[in-house]
């Protein structure tokens, strides 16, 4: 069977902008980090649309991906990813991140 390495992990980040110069920090240093692993920035959005269900995400929604669950893994233990995120700690809390595995490639 394919490795699952080879799978193509998608990232869905949800916060809430609390501090805007503090989070601005982050921002900054964000593409740096995430281009340094191999990541691809999608989109973002600060007024999505909840359209079903009781626990709507709130604020900003961002959406990134990286070739490989390693690469993903290896990007958010980075020290200076974690050196960095403590600026959007402090100025955008996280309601969640999560990881989303796609699909494999079909043999």
């Amino acid at each position: 069977g394919a490795n699952m390495d080879e799978v193509k992990v998608y990232m869905i980040a949800n916060l809430n902008i609390e501090d805007k110069e503090t989070y601005r920090t982050y921002e900054k240093g964000f593409f740096p980090v995430l281009q340094k692993h191999g990541g691809e920035f999608i989109t973002y959005d600060d007024s999505i649309d909840h359209l079903e269900g009781s626990t709507p995400l709130k604020g900003r929604v961002v959406f990134f991906s990286f070739p490989s669950e390693t690469a993903a893994r290896k990007w958010y233990s980075d020290p200076e990813y974690q050196e960095l995120s403590k600026y959007r700690r402090k100025g955008a809390p996280l309601v969640s991140l999560t990881m989303v595995k796609g699909l494999p490639p079909r043999n």
